[in-house]
């Protein structure tokens, strides 16, 4: 063994041990190894970042703001309303929603159309009255069998055509629809189980929804005595003492104006009154320590939205809704008396977007959102957004504690409290998925004509040969921003830049494998100690250990670890390298048994109200399906 492949081997094993650790994002793992294969003398500092125009990543890119066109001009929307039956029972519904999330899959973004259903799939549980996780398990499986029935349906089926592309002497990479022989089988098989008898495997949890943030929690309001101990501190003093018991401010209502999300430097004053969000036995042992009197009770959280019928000013003067312009005409007319108040906090008080409606809505977490790793204090959610978080769900546990200093993750569910018009554009811009489902229409018709042939058109080209897929879905991407059919700005914040960062770092490492033996010295080991020099038992276990990896790390990384191996079993043992490297494909996008082996079942995790444990239940008979189906096919399709 070199010194090269030593080097290339190590870099491998402490990359593989970083993703399945999981402390470090992925994109910055793969960005040290490239970076360490540049030291080492493994690439040349020349070339070190040519993995970031291999057509692969570009077409990646490309598809990716295609897919943000299809979403925001209503096409899935159309399609989802009349595929849908609206009276069948769970067996021909479930097939009907996992048929369209695996069509749409093919075609765009897998964890877009996720985010598009998913309200839609847990309008379908409450309709035949089941638990949410067996409807959305189902769902992000079929969503995730989708993407391997075309080359643009998932990164790995495009790193894998990339690497194709490369051998010597090889065929070219694989064609726009060569991933059909063996994907439109297993999708159609696994969906047909999954809604015959796999849906009934998945554990029945509640999650931790509206019903389950309610735990007896009033929205309660209290005022400051003239004497009080609170007079003159600022409200962060008083929530500090407030969270010792689990409660929180949600308003202050100041000369009859109410301020949905106060800025926590506002200093209080005598008259002032807070409305507090808390169990009804929480509060007995530090009201009077506050100096603070309980005005009256007011209704549950739930039920703010249950007297439509009531006058406006009654409604807004009994759930405590700030009218519009209502904390403009306070600042005005207090500028006397508000002296010594800094000018950012009357700028951060102020209502956004539609302070008439004030809403609670459940918003979920998405993979990859701007809010993972921070808290509620850390992005600003009262100050910059004027929203108040009420709840956080996790895993189907839930917290009303200290929710300010709280880490949110991927999955987790958020109880959201403010101007309807805000939760919308706070979920949008940070990534997350509002849980209530809305009606199916068409935003724009003319917009979502022009995507759906866009997106034709560009799949025509690429399939037809006339030219390569990169150049064909970078067309379509210049089409869409020509014809309007998505802002420019959206464009940008449609990709997923940890992915094609990652991507654009992987390939030199795999290039590194390749040029200095590694790949063939782990493939010779693989064929001498499990394959034992047949050809079927190898490629079976290619597949079993891309399926394994890719459980536990991300798919495009599993891919562009195992490609090189699969290339090299297969110049070891002389044969065809086209199924071992359709099988890297299909198991790269076999990720069934945990929640962190796909984006979409990170996603569920929370609406479902399902655990770590849960997926392996379904996910064990899937993988077995799909491994029963897909090894005879591709011996079949893609002969040794």
């Amino acid at each position: 063994m070199s010194g090269d492949q030593i080097s290339v081997l190590a870099i491998l094993a402490l990359v593989v041990g970083l993703f399945l650790w999981g402390r470090w994002r992925h994109d910055l793992v793969a960005v040290s190894a490239l970076l360490a294969c540049v030291v080492t003398g493994l690439v040349d500092p020349s070339q070190a970042f040519q993995g970031f125009g291999h057509p692969a990543v570009i077409t990646v890119a490309c598809m990716l703001i295609m897919s943000r066109a299809l979403q925001t001009s209503g096409a899935v929307e159309v399609l989802a309303r009349r595929a849908l039956p609206e009276k069948a029972g769970p067996v021909l519904s479930l097939a009907a929603l996992m048929g369209v999330g695996a069509l749409l899959s093919g075609f765009m973004n897998n964890v877009g159309a996720m985010a598009l259903l998913m309200p839609v799939g847990i309008k379908l549980a409450q309709r035949l009255k089941l638990p949410p996780g067996q409807v959305l398990m189902p769902l992000a499986f079929g969503t995730i069998l989708g993407g391997m029935t075309t080359l643009i349906g998932t990164p790995p089926n495009l790193i894998v055509a990339g690497f194709r592309a490369g051998l010597e002497g090889g065929p070219g990479p694989f064609a726009m629809f060569d991933f059909a022989w063996i994907g439109v089988p297993v999708a159609v098989l696994g969906v047909l189980g999954i809604a015959l008898v796999g849906w009934r495997l998945v554990p029945k949890r509640q999650p931790a929804g509206m019903e389950g943030f309610d735990t007896a929690a009033y929205l309660t309001e209290a005022r400051l005595l003239e004497d009080g101990a609170s007079v003159g501190k600022t409200l962060g003093e008083i929530e500090a003492v407030l969270e010792q018991s689990g409660a929180q401010v949600v308003g202050l209502v100041r000369h009859e104006m109410r301020i949905t999300a106060p800025s926590l430097q506002r200093v209080m004053r005598a008259g002032d009154v807070l409305v507090i969000e808390a169990a009804a036995d929480s509060l007995s042992s530090v009201l009077s320590s506050l100096g603070l009197k309980l005005e009256e009770s007011v209704r549950p959280p739930a039920r703010e939205e249950a007297d439509k019928d009531e006058p406006a000013d009654a409604a807004e003067a009994a759930e405590g809704v700030a009218r519009p312009g209502d904390d403009d005409r306070e600042e005005h007319r207090g500028e006397g008396e508000a002296e010594g108040e800094a000018e950012g906090e009357r700028s951060s008080d102020r209502p956004r977007g539609d302070a008439g409606e004030i809403a609670l809505m459940e918003v979920v977490v998405l993979p990859g959102s701007a809010l993972a790793g921070r808290s509620a204090s850390e992005i600003g959610l009262r100050t910059r957004h004027g929203l108040n978080l009420l709840a956080v769900s996790r895993q189907g546990s839930r917290s009303v504690e200290r929710l300010r200093a709280m880490s949110l993750r991927a999955g987790d569910i958020l109880l959201l409290q403010g101007p309807t018009a805000a939760i919308a554009e706070f979920a949008s811009e940070s990534g997350c998925v509002p849980l209530a489902a809305r009606d199916l229409q068409i935003p724009n018709r003319r917009k979502a004509i022009q995507a759906s042939l866009v997106m034709a058109l560009a799949v025509g080209m690429a399939a037809l040969g006339l030219v390569p897929a990169a150049v064909a879905f970078m067309g379509g991407v210049l089409a869409t921003l020509v014809l309007r059919t998505l802002p420019l700005r959206m464009a940008y914040e449609s990709i997923d830049w940890p992915v094609i960062v990652l991507l654009g770092a992987l390939f030199p490492l795999a290039d590194a494998m390749q040029s200095t033996g590694a790949a063939d010295l782990l493939a010779r080991a693989l064929m001498d100690w499990v394959a034992r020099g047949d050809p079927v038992i190898a490629l079976t276990t290619v597949l079993l250990v891309t399926m394994f990896l890719s459980d536990l790390m991300n798919n495009a990384a599993t891919a562009a670890v195992m490609c090189p191996v699969a290339i090299g079993s297969a110049a070891t043992l002389g044969v065809n390298a086209d199924p071992f490297l359709m099988a890297v494909a299909i198991g790269a996008s076999c990720a069934f048994l945990t929640p962190i082996g796909h984006q979409n079942n990170t996603m569920i995790l929370g609406p479902g109200g399902l655990r770590f444990g849960d997926y392996w239940r379904l996910g064990v008979p899937l993988e077995a399906l799909v491994v029963a189906v897909s090894l005879p096919l591709l011996l079949i399709v893609w002969p040794l």
